[in-house]
């Protein structure tokens, strides 16, 4: 029996690789923002965390919406139908375009919202002008997560991951420069690291799209698109999809941000430390993330081919492997938890030595905790991929709100601001509410694929019966 599950690994390892390179990717870049800006100190380190808050809540609407397109795509691939799975992509591309350029616009408005939020004052003021910059780059994200998911839709993982890998080593550079004023450029701090996000994501999609216009099977997609030329229909069916999985997506990542601003509450320490278990956590969300969009290409193909049996196989195939591999992320959490920390802070840096200790302190009992959910966390989201695989988003939508926001949030809030608990309260209401988000969303799915076998096998049945009475009258 579980070979059955097992003999699918190699499949979805290799298409699940590129997926998980590419998008740790968008992590490495805060990843290579955080060390560098907080070897300037923790206030520094503070300001990207509070800053980015933002960014994270407008990123999960725009990358949530795009994950529409990959379904739709992947459906018509395998039904070797062109032209909806252009139409579905010029769409998509349109809609992401369009949110892309008014996600900015709302950053931008919600910045004073800093000033009223409770959080330091020098924080705040670091904060700012790197929001700007940040805020910019919402647009060519969202314009490369449509290339991105239409890609993934054709089963073209790879080509993501390239455009993410020359981003990512543009970024570096260019923090290396603004950050420290190396190679006579100015020497800007927190700005520099905003600098480098903006450039690395316009390079990010322009060589994507070069990619995508190179390869024979996506080259007739990506030319000649006639943006304008939209069908209200395939708008609205888009729309259908990718809104309630851009508020999936929210929902998720708001409360992480909410969890942002009740460290700010506690203080710029609980906050730098929130930010480096965030970071850290982040990256094996994005492995699990990766099984999430083999999850949702594979079941949009099985789905189009109306093999249901095979469906369920295959997505359950992704549930073992990815809880598999969050154990083995879970121990390195356990074993690690003081020692990852420290690589985000200079500890030699003696004016700040009280502070660094104090952070890497909370850090590491977060960290613990982070290493608790790794398995509801991988649970959720590849049950989330698997649902959107099989354009089911209205439901799941709904108990991610329960999860997130009904029983996640005031756990901790409460425990955060209410007892002694403090940072660690608000990392315990993250772990009560993925580990509600996994078991609805699991049991949806085990519903709903159940459902659609015993609905098919029963549509198989009421055409062979007639076919049956016909031989019986000819005999």
């Amino acid at each position: 029996m579980f070979s059955a599950y097992t003999k699918e690994f190699k499949t979805n390892m290799s298409l699940a690789t590129p997926v998980i390179l590419g998008m740790l990717g968008h992590t490495v870049v805060a990843l290579v923002d955080n060390i560098m800006v907080g070897q300037m100190g923790t206030a520094e380190l503070a300001a990207v965390s509070l800053g980015n808050s933002f960014m994270f809540i407008a990123m999960s609407l725009g990358i949530g919406f795009s994950t529409a397109i990959t379904p739709l795509v992947a459906e018509a691939d395998s039904e070797g139908n062109f032209e909806a799975g252009k139409s579905s992509f010029k769409h998509g591309l349109f809609l992401c375009t369009v949110l892309g350029i008014a996600l900015f616009l709302m950053v931008m408005f919600a910045k004073p919202l800093m000033y009223a939020m409770k959080q330091p004052a020098e924080v705040v003021d670091l904060a700012m002008p790197y929001l700007t910059l940040v805020a910019i780059s919402l647009i060519p994200l969202i314009i490369f997560q449509a290339f991105k998911q239409f890609s993934d839709g054709l089963s073209m993982t790879r080509y993501p991951m390239y455009a993410t890998i020359l981003a990512n080593l543009v970024n570096v550079l260019l923090n290396y420069m603004f950050i420290f004023g190396k190679f006579g450029a100015p020497e800007l701090g927190v700005v520099g690291a905003a600098i480098g996000t903006l450039a690395s994501r316009v390079i990010m999609v322009a060589h994507l799209w070069y990619l995508l216009a190179k390869h024979p099977k996506s080259k007739p997609f990506v030319l000649h698109i006639k943006l304008f030329t939209l069908s209200k229909k395939m708008l609205m069916k888009i729309i259908n999809l990718g809104f309630p999985s851009a508020m999936q997506m929210f929902f998720e990542v708001a409360v992480f941000t909410a969890a942002i601003w009740l460290s700010g509450i506690l203080g710029k320490n609980p906050q730098a430390a929130n930010q480096i278990a965030l970071n850290l956590s982040s990256m094996t969300f994005m492995v699990a993330m990766g099984f999430s969009v083999v999850a949702m290409i594979r079941v949009g193909n099985q789905k189009g081919l109306q093999n249901f049996k095979e469906l369920r196989r295959i997505a359950f195939s992704i549930f073992v492997l990815t809880i598999l591999l969050a154990v083995v992320f879970a121990a390195l959490f356990m074993v690690f938890n003081t020692m990852l920390p420290e690589l985000y802070l200079d500890l030699d840096d003696i004016s700040n030595l009280i502070d660094n200790n104090e952070v890497v302190s909370i850090a590491s009992t977060l960290l613990f905790i982070a290493a608790i959910f790794q398995i509801s966390d991988a649970i959720q989201v590849v049950a989330l991929g698997a649902l959107r695989g099989m354009q089911d988003v209205k439901i799941p939508m709904v108990l991610t709100f329960i999860a997130y926001w009904l029983i996640g949030f005031p756990v901790s809030y409460y425990l955060s601001m209410h007892t002694d608990y403090e940072s660690s309260g608000i990392w315990l209401g993250l772990l009560a509410g993925l580990t509600a988000s996994a078991i609805m969303l699991f049991i949806r799915f085990n519903y709903l694929s159940k459902k659609l076998i015993i609905t098919s096998e029963e549509n198989k049945l009421t055409e062979v019966e007639p076919n049956e009475e016909m031989i019986d009258q000819s005999a």
